[in-house]
């Protein structure tokens, strides 16, 4: 593989920041290919791997779905179009102590890319300059030409000194910036081959995503494989976390990290959304992350079914040619990438 890297100079325009701040920085944008078996070799990498944790398990390649019509709602039809892995900041820049300087915004993201228009979907933390707090980001929207259709959620906690009830908000086209970290499916959003996962009745210990990660790397050792898109949690509740806002006692263990979280059990149906990487081509990657949302007022960072007889899972996703890494930490450490 051949690391190409880019270094782009513009101004990170933070519109929905209440006192109208700008930030500049010159960040760093690498970009590598990744192995791209077909579908169909996935496919059957899947099925072994997942039978061996699932006692329901069907893997196609098929025709994607509107994934605009319910249960998935999602702001683009497909999954098709310059696939693309796109991982920004990152877990150092959040802990142990948050850098409020890590700003992004949706806007820039066809320029990053090279995609567009581009269906965004997928896993980070939300706009702290416009929520007022730390939160967890849904990202499901779409840019053209840096203009912004969104139909992300952010979840957050309601008031800390009174408990952790929590409340989730879709966020508006004004709203488009990011914080911190944020692991996204890129695509055209058009019509295509994906490969659909319905799973049932898990049987082992491994949570979906994670044994579907597992599977591929024992169907394709070494290899740097890349996969994005949505899956339907049904009949079990699910294992998720909200942050807490950002602490001046430095979240310098896993122990801390995990007291830090506010975990709850959460009510199917969810749509989760987000990536997982097979192996890291020396980008300092986060390996896994989808969150999850709903329609009935819950949303959080994936964990685990925990009704592992009731539950089911549907799944669309799609194959990454590339890697886009924006703004890589210099810290390495994997704290709080759980």
């Amino acid at each position: 593989m051949i690391l190409i890297q880019i270094i782009l100079l513009y101004i990170l325009n933070t519109m929905c920041n209440p006192v109208g701040k700008q930030s500049s920085e010159n960040l760093l944008v690498e970009e590598m290919s990744l192995f791209l078996p077909s579908l169909e070799s996935v496919a059957e990498a899947l099925k072994d791997g997942l039978s061996e944790n699932f006692e329901t398990v069907e893997v196609s390649v098929v025709d994607c779905p509107d994934l605009t019509q319910k249960p998935f709602s999602l702001a683009s039809q497909g999954l098709g179009g310059s696939p693309t892995i796109l991982e920004v900041g990152g877990v150092p820049f959040l802990m142990p102590l948050v850098n409020r300087s890590k700003i992004y915004d949706f806007k820039d993201m066809n320029k990053v890319t090279g995609v567009n228009p581009a269906f965004i979907v997928g896993a980070g933390a939300g706009p702290f300059t416009y929520a007022g707090v730390n939160s967890e980001l849904v990202a499901n929207l779409v840019v053209k030409d840096g203009e912004v259709r969104q139909l992300s959620q952010i979840a957050k906690l309601k008031d800390e000194s009174k408990g952790n009830e929590f409340v989730t908000e879709t966020l508006q086209d004004s709203v488009t910036s990011f914080a911190l970290l944020a692991n996204l499916f890129v695509s055209e959003g058009k019509p295509g081959k994906v490969l659909r996962v319905h799973c049932a009745k898990r049987k082992g210990t491994s949570d979906f995503v994670t044994a579907a990660r597992d599977s591929l790397l024992k169907g394709f050792p070494g290899k740097a494989i890349g996969v994005g898109g949505t899956f339907l949690v049904n009949g079990s509740k699910v294992k998720q976390h909200i942050m807490a806002d950002f602490t001046t006692t430095p979240l310098d263990t896993e122990e801390k990290v995990n007291n830090w979280l506010r975990f709850y059990s959460m009510n199917p149906p969810l749509v989760a959304l987000g990536t997982f990487v097979t192996n890291d081509p020396g980008l300092n990657l986060r390996v896994i992350h989808f969150h999850a949302l709903s329609d009935h007022g819950e949303a959080g960072h994936y964990h685990y079914d925990t009704e592992p007889e009731k539950v089911e899972y549907l799944a669309y996703f799609n194959l990454g040619t590339k890697v886009v890494r924006m703004d890589r930490p210099q810290d390495e450490s994997k704290l709080g990438h759980n």
